[in-house]
């Protein structure tokens, strides 16, 4: 069974950084993009992120580009979401996802996803 476990989330202020990590377990993802998504109340699910595991090529939505950094860890079968000078806009529960098939800025393309992490961001 394919689980993905998410942990970094809370609150900050505006300005301020936070890490999310997600670990993989129960199959390789070596071969897999993994991608971050958000959702806000009220709004849809959105792209933030992704990466491929085996050449480090990451894309970004413009909203977070210079921002965000997403990376991996290989060994750890694990990925990561630095989330620096925050901003409230960016408030919302961020899902790690595993990338199956298609495009990777929408969210159908991904097959495993992980349970969320809420990130609220004061003013």
């Amino acid at each position: 069974q394919v689980q993905l476990v998410e942990s970094g989330g809370g609150l900050v202020q505006a300005g301020g950084s936070l890490r999310l990590s997600c670990a993989a377990s129960g199959r390789t993802f070596s071969s897999h993009v993994m991608g971050w998504f958000r959702q806000a109340p009220g709004k849809e699910r959105e792209f933030v992120a992704a990466i491929n595991w085996s050449v480090p090529t990451t894309v970004y939505a413009d909203s977070v580009k210079g921002r965000f950094t997403i990376s991996r860890d290989n060994a750890k079968n694990a990925v990561y979401l630095q989330m620096n000078s925050l901003k409230p806009e960016d408030t919302a529960r961020y899902y790690c996802a595993a990338h199956s098939s298609g495009s990777v800025y929408y969210g159908a393309s991904y097959g495993y996803w992980a349970q969320g992490t809420q990130v609220t961001v004061s003013s």
